[in-house]
């Protein structure tokens, strides 16, 4: 067996996840589900940050327990690190800064290279759980194209609601209604849509609906995250040294 060089408290769970301290509950497709993830993940809860504080409260006060988590996390073994709520996109700059290894604050950082991605003449749209709060300057900070269209869950049965007021009772299937009606709005309101993007990380487990409904490719923190981890541990391939012919000849 060959020699082995250590340095770190846990291995084999190179993303680490910076989780708002909730109690709602999390269905599989939830960041906060650990069985979402086909690979290990490494979370740490900030004390004080709730879903409301962090959303409408612009996460006034909060940055330098997302520094402290964040540096836990790497000294711990993470090798990357995101969040579980697109709004701490404000907090991008500061996180990196700390954490000396690759950081996605927010989904809506995806948005630039979906709408680099699209056909001339189309759009990313996106959709979140609280229009009213998402302002320009959380947009600037994930780097959103100018004049993106947004629209939110806010006026829906229960999405909003229930998770902002950090409900431990949530009906998914009133969720997942608001998710649907929130996709038609934003496909009808915005016909040169290519692509819908979810800020929020809770709105994963509807990403499967959202498509349905708008017939367009659906971007969300669950595809960044893959997206981190395969470049932080990438697949390993035949080599010469286990197949003779890794290579067509």
């Amino acid at each position: 067996m060959s020699s082995e060089t250590g340095g770190k408290s846990v291995y084999g769970a190179c993303v680490g996840i910076l989780m708002l301290e909730a109690r709602f509950p999390r269905v599989r497709g939830d960041m906060g589900n650990a069985e979402t993830w086909p690979f290990p993940v490494q979370y740490r809860v900030v004390r004080g940050a709730s879903p409301d504080k962090v959303v409408r409260g612009g996460a006034d006060g909060l940055l330098g327990k997302f520094v402290d988590a964040t540096k836990d996390l790497v000294a711990h073994g993470a090798d990357c690190i995101t969040t579980n709520c697109g709004f701490l996109a404000l907090f991008q700059d500061a996180i990196r800064e700390a954490a000396g290894v690759p950081v996605a604050t927010s989904a809506l950082m995806q948005a630039p290279m979906v709408a680099a991605m699209l056909p001339p003449g189309k759009r990313v749209g996106i959709l979140t759980i609280s229009k009213g709060t998402l302002t320009d300057e959380h947009l600037r900070a994930a780097g959103v194209p100018e004049g993106t269209p947004i629209v939110g869950t806010d006026g829906g049965r229960e999405f909003t609601e229930k998770i902002l007021g950090d409900s431990p009772v949530v009906d998914f299937g009133k969720c997942r209604e608001d998710m649907r009606d929130a996709a038609r709005e934003l496909v009808s309101e915005h016909g040169d849509l290519g692509a819908v993007l979810l800020e929020c990380t809770n709105m994963v487990p509807y990403a499967s609906d959202v498509r349905k409904v708008t017939g367009l490719p659906v971007y969300s923190i669950y595809t960044l995250v893959e997206w981190l981890h395969g470049a932080a541990s990438p697949r390993a391939f035949a080599t010469g040294l286990s197949d003779p012919r890794p290579f067509p000849a």
